[in-house]
């Protein structure tokens, strides 16, 4: 395969350092190629605007994201910082969002990385979505940190189930553009489970690296399961991620 990791902190030596080097090594040694996109080295630009397009605007009036990201896509004219990124996720079989949980959701840096290079005319256009979406093939997963515990994030804890505070990107940016989606691997609170806890949270992912074709995806309810209103249809019980019957 070929495989991208997207790498979001600011310090080489965390433990997400440490989760993206083995990721490289395990990965390169099963015959996989892998490239990584390490944001903060990069000093990515993760502010969407005017300047994510090199030619003029559709409208001088009025700036539309989406509108100015499909025209720019379709003429040629995105920003060379984003066509390079665009460039590694049309190759990648396999994407890596590598990254800590900050506020219940990825970096700053990481969510820009997402609106600019997840661009309209690119990622997603209408009918293109979902089931049908246009990375439909390839496969996503979530690795990250936490600063808290396994208990936070139970589906009885505090902080609400991992599934569901990864909810907006596995369904929101990773299956609505169409990829498959793998179970995240969480490495909860590094820092205070001791070197052996962390040696111990690194075998694990690299196991898990190794067993990438036989694990099985998150399940997300296909577009059969969905009425004209685009809600699920009566009668279908609701299974994935924070949906439910109403």
């Amino acid at each position: 395969m070929n495989v991208l990791i997207v790498y979001a902190h600011p310090e080489p030596k965390s433990f997400n350092g440490a989760m993206k080097d083995v990721a490289i090594d395990t990965l390169t040694a099963a015959g996989h190629e892998v490239q990584v996109s390490d944001l903060y080295a990069m000093d990515f630009n993760p502010v969407a605007g005017p300047a994510d397009m090199t030619g003029d605007p559709t409208n001088a009036e009025f700036f539309s994201l989406p509108t100015e990201q499909t025209a720019a896509y379709q003429n040629g004219t995105t920003a060379p910082d984003i066509v390079a990124e665009m460039e590694k996720l049309k190759r990648a079989d396999l994407v890596i969002f590598q990254f800590p949980v900050w506020w219940f959701g990825m970096p700053a840096i990481l969510k820009g990385w997402a609106d600019r290079v997840f661009a309209r005319g690119f990622a997603y256009i209408p009918g293109r979505k979902y089931d049908t979406g246009m990375f439909k093939g390839k496969t996503a997963m979530v690795a990250a940190t936490t600063g808290t515990s396994a208990d936070t994030y139970a589906p009885d804890g505090i902080d609400g189930d991992i599934l569901t505070v990864l909810w907006p990107i596995h369904n929101g940016l990773m299956r609505y553009s169409g990829f498959d989606v793998l179970p995240p691997f969480v490495a909860y609170m590094p820092r205070r489970v001791g070197e052996d806890g962390r040696k111990n949270y690194l075998e694990a992912y690299k196991k898990r690296l190794g067993e990438l074709d036989t694990t099985p995806r998150l399940f997300f309810h296909p577009r059969e399961d969905y009425g004209l209103n685009e809600r699920l249809k009566p009668g279908v019980l609701a299974r994935s991620g924070v949906q439910r019957n109403v």
